[in-house]
């Protein structure tokens, strides 16, 4: 289906996300099936790229060797991607933390399931933690962005390359499995050609692709066994990342403009929220919704705007309660923060959410 010069196309949210990474020039795709992601290989294997615009696509023996094989391409000055759920980025988190100290950007998505453990195949939101937090050693962060949409696993896979590139960071696409597995409609973007080795070398001077003419090899490791140096390197990234928390927050407000109460949530957790919004609303309330796009970095400013005006937060998730955290850090007691989950695969209803509203702030 057309409309005017655009195409529109129904798909589900992990099909986007391959059709995305097609079309914004991505090299390679390195990955291993676990539910509920399987769909982004599976598309990526029905759709042949190697034929049309020469991306690698390869099923790895493990999640630990697709996160290798990321960081090893990623090195080359590639635009490479891998993509798993929860347990298997927890397999994945050595070579990630290698990434960000090695200073190397790619693409990793995660599609969450229940846990711990091998949990279910149900959606969570567990893993806010591990993504925002760094779940690997050592102080990194990740660029985190939480789609709410099949449109956004689309424009979001675009912007994690942009964002890897820019601050030469891994960078997360975080999604609950909803969010993967539903079908909307979308439109694509458009397609970028794939950078040649020539101009690998003229614009990322760092990449390993062999040795220049008359000079050294570039070397590409996280490894410094001198401690002033791996300071240094930690002092670098610390910065980088205060240059994310400054330009790159992203978020939706909806309704928020004369809201006495306003809920907190991403993903399919903020789908459910504008239901209990307009549920409350309809009851009298004024209530509104501030969705983070950008995990990492938390729009903590706009929390604390917020803070100074309204008399209370609730906070949705699909987990015993993570993101709340920053939410209460960034509110800072000046009005009460409440929260309400559900876990193991339980999506709550707008009713619920509106109710959690109701008795925990309005009395």
């Amino acid at each position: 289906m057309r409309k005017g010069s655009e195409e529109i196309m129904l798909m589900k949210g992990n099909e986007a996300i391959a059709h995305a990474a097609i079309r914004c020039g991505c090299d390679g795709y390195f990955g291993y099936p676990i539910t509920p992601q399987s769909e982004v290989m599976e598309t990526l294997m029905e759709l042949e790229p190697w034929n049309t615009t020469g991306m690698v696509v390869l099923q790895a023996e493990s999640e630990v060797a697709s996160i290798n094989m990321v960081y090893g391409a990623a090195g080359c000055g590639k635009k490479v991607m891998t993509s798993s759920s929860s347990p298997g980025v927890s397999l994945m988190q050595e070579g990630i933390s290698y990434m960000a100290g090695a200073e190397l950007p790619g693409v990793i998505v995660n599609v969450m399931r229940g846990g711990p453990g091998l949990g279910t195949i149900q959606p969570s939101q567990a893993d806010y933690f591990q993504a925002v937090k760094g779940g690997g050693h050592g102080d990194y962060k990740m660029p985190t962005l939480a789609p709410a949409s099949v449109q956004e696993m689309a424009d979001l896979t675009v912007l994690a390359f942009d964002l890897a590139f820019k601050y030469l960071t891994p960078t997360m696409l975080l999604a609950d499995g909803i969010i993967g597995q539903m079908m909307e409609k979308v439109v694509l973007p458009p397609y970028q050609p794939r950078l040649t080795e020539d101009e690998i070398r003229a614009k990322y001077p760092w990449a390993t692709l062999g040795k220049p003419h008359g000079k050294k090899p570039n070397h590409i490791t996280s490894l410094e066994l001198l401690s002033e140096d791996m300071e240094n390197l930690n002092k670098r990234l610390q910065a980088r990342y205060r240059t994310l928390e400054k330009e790159e927050v992203r978020f939706e407000e909806i309704a928020c403009e004369d809201a006495d109460y306003v809920f907190v949530a991403f993903g399919i957790s903020a789908r459910v929220c504008q239901k209990a919004v307009e549920i409350a609303r309809s009851e009298g309330i004024k209530a509104g919704l501030l969705r983070p796009i950008t995990l990492y970095p938390f729009p903590v400013e706009k929390i604390k705007e917020l803070s100074n005006r309204v008399k209370g937060f609730t906070v949705i998730e699909l987990s015993a309660g993570q993101m709340v955290e920053d939410v209460r850090l960034a509110v800072n007691g000046k009005v009460p923060v409440e929260f309400y989950g559900r876990m193991g695969g339980v999506v709550p209803s707008p009713n619920e959410a509106f109710n959690a509203l109701k008795e925990k702030l309005i009395q």
